[in-house]
């Protein structure tokens, strides 16, 4: 219904901002992902999506397109409304979101307020597909996981550790961990070899 805002900004918090469209003031409910990437300059662009509901309009503001396709397909899912998902792209930014889909990475999931383990697990079953057909990360995620992980395997075994000892905690660090660098990984499979 109202697919963007174009405006003076008026009012910026971490939970909403107030734009002045041509005199008209909005009130646009948005996540610490967006407040993060507001500039607090005069004029915002928000990419937006408007929910009815029986007793309020409710209107949501995205900085991009990609943040409002996971919204949308967060709140597709059983069990999650706007606010849930709205908290999920306040703990993780929506790149993270779509890794963390489509590696199966229940815990990173389930580490938003509100997300429960069965939660977590309809919404990896609910929009897995959705997420690679939509955003086409299949290919892209797992060639950057595999050299990641080749590469630490390696400095690992530099270390004096053997390849097979080393290969479960890799994997277990990257699925755990989807956004970590090869250096966080490495440190992290040393507390825990």
């Amino acid at each position: 219904m109202i697919s963007h805002l174009k405006g003076k900004l008026v009012e910026k918090t971490p939970t909403y901002v107030i734009l002045d469209c041509n005199g008209v003031g909005y009130t646009v409910n948005i996540s610490l992902h967006t407040y993060s990437k507001i500039p607090n300059n005069e004029l915002l662009k928000l990419e937006t999506l408007l929910i009815v509901k029986e007793d309020s309009h409710t209107l949501y503001g995205f900085y991009d397109k990609i943040e409002r396709a996971i919204f949308k397909l967060l709140i597709s899912v059983s069990g999650v409304g706007p606010s849930i998902a709205r908290t999920m792209l306040s703990s993780m930014p929506p790149k993270q979101i779509q890794e963390a889909i489509v590696s199966n990475n229940v815990a990173s999931i389930q580490s938003a307020k509100g997300i429960g383990a069965k939660t977590a697990q309809r919404v990896i079953l609910d929009l897995k597909d959705k997420i690679i057909k939509t955003f086409d990360l299949s290919e892209d995620l797992s060639t950057q996981n595999n050299t990641i992980k080749d590469e630490a395997l390696s400095a690992l075994e530099v270390l004096g550790y053997s390849r097979r000892q080393s290969e479960k905690t890799v994997q277990k660090i990257i699925l755990e961990h989807t956004d970590a660098s090869l250096e966080n990984i490495i440190k992290l499979a040393l507390k825990n070899l």
